[in-house]
């Protein structure tokens, strides 16, 4: 079974769609035969997705700091908790773990998870999908941000690709189930050097 992790809000934001979204991604990775790695909490949309996951039925890990383990308290029955010391092996493991990667809404910490997964697929460390769910255009601005670095010559166009972009759960499990990884043969140019 393929594992897909996801980097979300350990808060539900400030509208319903967040919440629904969620749900829905939990039961379609179920329905859709993918198996589940997460922050190992049971609040915010880190909960609720990994909780619908769980009661479709799919295989759903916890990686947990020991730190958070009060602050994040499990309720979420996953087929697996790991308990790590930091949150620099929590990602390492979350990404060991996993065969490609969705951000949902979130705040810095969603941010710092998705940007790192695809710094180390920039620099050829692994060639999974990377996706941004979109949902309620919450990741327009930041789209626009990319597309700028672009523009400004800080990034490649085709490291740009390496951030795909789903508007709906459904978009989503399309895109996984499609995914063609992204060639990187050099990520500098030889004037960068």
């Amino acid at each position: 079974m393929k594992r897909i992790c996801v980097f979300c809000g350990s808060s539900t934001g400030q509208s319903s769609a967040y919440v629904e979204a969620a749900q829905d991604l939990g039961r379609l990775l179920a329905e859709s035969g993918y198996g589940l790695v997460y922050g190992g909490g049971n609040v915010g949309l880190m909960g609720t997705v990994a909780t619908a996951a769980a009661d479709a039925g799919t295989e759903v890990i916890g990686v947990i700091p020991t730190a958070l383990q009060n602050r994040e308290p499990g309720k979420v029955d996953p087929s697996e908790v790991f308990v790590v010391n930091t949150m620099h092996e929590r990602k390492m493991m979350m990404a060991t773990l996993s065969d490609g990667f969705i951000a949902m809404a979130g705040g810095i910490g969603t941010l710092e998870e998705i940007f790192e997964i695809v710094t180390w697929s920039q620099l050829g460390f692994h060639d999974k999908p990377c996706i941004l769910l979109n949902t309620n255009g919450y990741y327009d601005k930041l789209n626009e941000f990319l597309d700028h670095l672009v523009e400004e010559g800080f990034v490649q166009a085709h490291m740009r690709d390496l951030f795909l972009v789903a508007d709906t759960p459904e978009d989503m499990i399309t895109m996984l189930d499609n995914y063609e990884p992204i060639k990187v043969n050099k990520w500098l140019e030889e004037k960068d050097i």
